[in-house]
């Protein structure tokens, strides 16, 4: 690997390194003290480039697509507050278990804490929030120092991607030039091929043209592993779930996280239903043709109807806390055996009340428990449960009426095939869980559930749908739409192409759900904060399609034609979020009653 100076040098080998790891694409925002590195990126053949402008909406991007596929899509930025505005996203990856991989362009050491201009503390910026971190040495173009840089990069890739997959900060100091201009004597000609350019196993496995090493060998191979149980321990738990009444709980989980078929064959051997978040990846799906999937809990898990319903006596969760609070308090109040399974040991159940951690790979335990647990099996107990499914999804099927929950609904029943949905959080989050039922299709629901937040929504789902051939749909509240709009120019810098139903209620409706709505002052002011903003005028800022409707039946028009045409159509929905929450409680209220009037008789 020749190089005109030792910055290049060092670019190169980071950038040589992450594609011999598997990385096949990285997100760049323009900089100078980044250059090295962006430059390094530009020539390599085998990695995609993403130019973004907005440091912010580039690692919402990167971690949208990583989301998506669970691999590292590098992040790449020049020094100062670039770096701060990939905080949001890195809580986000740390949180909800996305690879992420910062590589942030810093000052030479001697410039810290001296007043020179853009430069800022960036050690540990990310503090606690991150897999790993390293402060690389400055560029020097020595054997052992590549040695150790290529191996800090597999090292990197090794702990985003791992058991606990989250995000990784490599802090990359670099003084001028930082252009690749040639600095005689800088890169002595016969620096150690191995260090340079990584060769292993000798000459013929060197790359065959500069920054195209993806063929070849990483100078750290990676192997990452799955935690599993001994068999003593496998049937252990196989004769806590050999009883009655039992429940498979499923958070949200990302694609690539849980296998349904797994889980699928321990309903099958246990005889318990699968409660499915809507992000669990189990939802939606064939396996729903064959397995006792059910999406609308959130509406009968209520004291009043569960009051005079059995105790489960096992509970098997896996996934993250579920989207439904409902769900999360009925399991508070039953007095079963709850069985959290988490791979990498942590807890994730904030009411306290799982009386098991089981360090394991969900999907392998649960293949692995289906081949030995046996018990007795209600027939009872899941027709309790079907039934009461069965009357939630009649009420919503007999309201035909403009709500919010309703567009959600109709926008998941009309999405082509493959879809990768991804749904903001607030209340688009809420809804898909209560209104959108189990089914068949090939639809693959996403969202940032980690710390909530609706920031980058946009920007995270476009690179979610940048990372894949299906069909993409955003569905999206006017308050985070706003709040994204500049990651909307991912669409043509990016060549992503989406469906974006747009919910504008002119404000936030969430803060409906709240005891503060019977405080007014200061509600409408303070929190549902009315915006009044005509997000029309986006369409042609962007090169978007844009259509604005008013009717269940106009959405369902819409929609179809955008998801028919070409290009990025946003579909605006404008709905009102006192009436939206009014109808939820109604239908919710309906539910209650005649499934706690069933109990009574």
């Amino acid at each position: 690997m020749t190089a005109p100076n030792r910055n290049t040098l060092w670019a190169r080998a980071i950038v040589d390194e992450l594609a011999r790891g598997g990385v096949t694409a990285a997100c760049v925002s323009p900089g100078s003290r980044s250059t090295p590195l962006t430059v390094a990126f530009a020539e390599h053949e085998e990695i995609r480039v993403f130019s973004h402008l907005d440091e912010r909406a580039a690692a919402y991007f990167a971690l949208g697509r990583a989301r998506r596929t669970g691999e590292v899509t590098p992040l790449v930025c020049t020094s100062g507050t670039a770096a701060a505005n990939y905080h949001p996203a890195v809580m986000e990856a740390d949180q909800s278990r996305v690879p992420l991989l910062a590589l942030t362009a810093d000052r030479p050491p001697e410039l810290r804490d001296s007043g020179a201009n853009q430069t800022a503390d960036q050690e540990k910026l990310y503090g606690d929030a991150v897999r790993w971190y390293k402060d690389l040495p400055e560029p020097e173009a020595e054997a052992r120092k590549l040695r150790s840089l290529r191996t800090s990069v597999a090292r990197a890739l090794t702990a985003a991607e791992g058991t606990d997959p989250g995000p990784v900060h490599l802090n990359v100091p670099f003084r001028k030039p930082l252009e690749p201009t040639e600095v005689p004597g800088d890169v002595p000609e016969d620096l150690d091929a191995l260090a340079a350019e990584g060769r292993q196993g000798g000459a013929e496995n060197a790359p065959t043209a500069p920054n195209s090493g993806a063929s070849s060998p990483p100078f750290v191979e990676r192997t990452q592993g799955a935690p599993e149980l001994p068999d003593a321990e496998i049937r252990s738990l196989a004769d806590d779930l050999g009883v009655e009444r039992g429940l498979i709980v499923a958070g949200p989980a990302d694609p690539h996280e849980i296998d349904p078929e797994a889980v699928v064959a321990l309903a099958h051997a246990t005889g318990f239903p699968i409660l499915a978040d809507p992000l669990s990846g189990l939802r939606f799906g064939g396996h729903t043709r064959v397995a006792p999937v059910l999406g609308g809990y959130d509406a009968y898990l209520d004291e009043a109807v569960t009051a005079d319903w059995p105790d489960p006596e096992a509970v098997f969760r896996i996934g993250a806390s579920p989207t439904s609070k409902p769900l999360r308090k009925y399991l508070a109040r039953t007095d079963a055996q709850q069985i959290l399974v988490d791979p990498a040991g942590k807890w994730r159940e904030a009411e306290f009340t799982a009386s098991d951690l089981v360090v394991a790979d969900p999907s392998r335990l649960a293949e692995a428990l289906s081949r030995v647990v046996a018990g007795p099996d209600s027939a009872d107990w899941r027709s309790l449960w079907a039934e009461a499914e069965q009357t939630h999804w009649d009420a919503v099927d007999a309201q035909d009426e403009l709500f919010e929950g309703g567009i959600v609904a109709d926008a998941v029943a009309e999405a082509p095939e493959p879809t990768t949905l991804f749904v903001s959080n607030s209340m688009p989050v809420r809804d898909l869980d209560r209104f959108a039922p189990p089914s068949p299709d090939a639809v693959t629901a996403l969202g940032n559930r980690g710390v909530s937040g609706i920031d980058g929504i946009t920007s995270t789902a476009l690179g979610a749908g940048s990372a894949t051939t299906d069909h993409l749909t955003l569905v999206i509240g006017d308050l985070a739409y706003y709040h994204d709009m500049n990651g909307l120019l991912a669409v043509a810098r990016c060549d992503v192409d989406a469906t974006i139903v747009l919910l504008n209620n002119d404000g936030g409706g969430i803060f409906h759900m709240l005891p503060i709505e019977s405080f007014d002052p200061p509600f409408t002011e303070q929190f549902k904060t009315p915006h009044g903003i005509a997000f029309e005028p986006t369409g042609e800022l962007y090169g978007l399609e844009y259509e604005r409707v008013d009717s269940r039946d106009g959405f369902v028009d819409a929609y179809t034609e955008a998801v028919a045409s070409e290009g990025t159509t946003v579909v605006e929905v404008v709905t009102d979020a006192a009436d939206s929450h009014a109808t939820r409680d109604d239908l919710r209220e309906q539910v209650i009653d005649e499934l706690a009037g069933e109990s009574a008789n």
